[in-house]
């Protein structure tokens, strides 16, 4: 480990995937933003995560790219159809879409991430079943779909349909304490980001590199299970998946990110 880490972070460094990929990690924060700079949560990890990250023979989680470019050309359901057979080549198609989700759904009239999407297009157009929260598929796919955009930044278009208005909420979510040790997502990542919590830093939270492969869980996790596993940690009963509450926040804590570079699969403690 690091000494700077050891001290605090965020570490001074650059990350450089494989030796050739720069991904921005730091950047000015947009607009109206509370913050001046917005930093990824890899500045916070130990020298050896940060490490794990920089290298994708190394990197666990590219496992799961693996699998998810399997799962993209593998026909299923009734109509006979991968998503390949629509979208052809996942390489060349889904280069950008990860780093502009989540997205305006008018048919759902409500903000759509890559997992509802997904659904949608496995019920309507696969006529296959939608997958169950956090399936091991579900998380492979995604993983897949965002990591054709590592190293573009993150940028959600708010001015689609009725998104700024979720924005609202989920800066309302993002700010209201809960649970029994009555704490908001902004007292840990806004008011504490640097400071240890059980041996480990607070970052700001920023999602860019979701779904991100964690060690302490030796598995890949999706952003609503890390939103509900931080909510269960103030002790408060956490909402569904996907539930409106969550979706406004996922709006939300995506934009705080803006600018900076989709890095999934991260590598985090």
């Amino acid at each position: 480990m690091s000494s700077a880490a050891l001290a605090g972070g965020p570490v001074d460094e650059k990350l450089v995937i494989d030796d050739e990929l720069e991904i921005i990690t730091r950047t000015a924060a947009p607009e109206g933003h509370p913050l001046d700079e917005v930093i990824s949560g890899w500045h916070y990890r130990t020298e050896e995560t940060r490490a794990l990250e920089a290298d994708s023979f190394q990197n666990p989680g590219m496992l799961y790219v693996e699998r998810g470019e399997e799962i993209w050309n593998t026909v299923e359901g009734d109509a006979g159809k991968s998503c390949a057979s629509c979208h052809g080549d996942g390489e060349e198609f889904l280069k950008g879409i990860g780093a502009n989700y989540p997205k305006w759904n008018a048919d759902a009239n409500k903000p759509f991430n890559l997992e509802l999407q997904v659904d949608q297009c496995r019920e309507e157009n696969m006529q296959a079943k939608p997958y169950k929260f956090d399936a091991a598929d579900q998380k492979a796919l995604v993983t897949y779909i965002k990591h054709q955009s590592i190293g573009m930044p993150v940028e959600i278009d708010l001015s689609q349909g009725e998104m700024q208005e979720w924005w609202k909420k989920g800066e309302e979510t993002y700010y209201t304490r809960t649970g029994q040790l009555n704490l908001a997502c902004a007292t840990c990542h806004e008011d504490y980001n640097g400071n240890y919590i059980r041996a480990d830093h607070l970052s700001q939270g920023n999602v860019n590199g979701f779904p991100t492969y964690r060690l302490k869980q030796s598995a890949m996790v999706s952003l609503h299970n890390r939103f509900r596993g931080c909510i269960r940690d103030t002790r408060a009963e956490f909402p569904a998946a996907f539930s409106d509450e969550l979706m406004a926040l996922e709006v939300y804590v995506t934009w705080r990110g803006t600018g900076l570079s989709v890095e999934t699969p991260a590598v985090r403690q």
